[in-house]
């Protein structure tokens, strides 16, 4: 049956999974940077009162964000490697490098809310080395967010949006938006690595923006309207599509007329 694109069930479908996928990477992140903030932003957030039920939710939404850029990748995979089999590999494995990034600063901060609750209201606790293994548990987390959600989404951006841009399965305003922003969104993070820029200066926030709107862009597209006609669906289409089969199919016999045969 064909979608409101062209194209089979099957290719909507996946258009359908892979563009919700997107969507909640980019649901789930944002709120997530901000419940966990608290820790972040309160030195002493291991030894004080805590918010530690916002915390955790923020650490859950992280997680949900990380499956489901892995599951965005996979679910493109069958799709966009007919147009480049080497860059959507890539692609997969690149999301999978950023979610194994994002996990070790989710437990950080899991390790945190741990410590407070087990260890800062006993007596006996040395509140300086508390303090100072919170410090360093936070000082973790921010050392993957900015080598995970700094550094791979322009990865990502490379790779898919050169996909999208070269099989034309959704406008190529949109993987444009991408290609443009991968290469400012890596030079920002790896000035803030390397400490040639600050973490909250102009350049740092002007940066991304780009990849900011790039990330939703195709989720967007393809979960409204699927994937545009092209190439790429058409082969999806037939490989989907058995051919008529002919080998097994029972011919009719041709008899010849012939005189008829004396009876016994």
């Amino acid at each position: 049956m064909d979608g409101p694109l062209g194209g089979s069930r099957s290719t909507r479908n996946t258009a359908f999974v892979a563009g919700v996928l997107n969507l909640i990477t980019f649901a789930s992140s944002i709120p997530a940077l901000i419940l966990i903030e608290p820790v972040l932003n309160d030195p002493n957030y291991i030894l004080g009162a805590g918010a530690d039920g916002r915390v955790l939710l923020g650490c859950v939404l992280d997680i949900v964000n990380a499956l489901a850029a892995v599951g965005t990748a996979v679910a493109l995979f069958s799709v966009v490697k007919r147009q480049h089999e080497g860059l959507a590999l890539g692609f997969v494995t690149s999301r999978v490098l950023e979610a194994a990034i994002i996990f070790p600063g989710v437990l950080a901060l899991v390790a945190v809310v741990t410590m407070r609750r087990n260890l800062a209201g006993g007596g006996g606790a040395d509140t300086a080395a508390l303090a100072a293994a919170g410090h360093s548990l936070v000082a973790l987390r921010e050392a993957t967010f900015l080598v995970g959600p700094g550094i791979m989404p322009g990865i990502n951006a490379l790779l898919l949006g050169t996909l999208m841009y070269r099989s034309r399965l959704v406008p190529r305003a949109i993987p444009v938006m991408g290609l443009i922003g991968a290469p400012l969104l890596i030079a920002s993070a790896m000035a803030v690595l390397l400490g040639a820029d600050d973490q909250v200066s102009a350049w740092s926030f002007l940066a991304p923006l780009p990849i900011f709107f790039w990330e939703p862009s195709p989720g967007l597209w393809i979960t409204l309207k699927g994937f545009k006609p092209s190439k790429i669906t058409a082969l999806v289409v037939a490989a989907s599509t058995p051919p008529a089969s002919r080998a097994g199919a029972v011919q009719p016999s041709k008899t010849r007329a012939g005189p008829p045969r004396a009876q016994l």
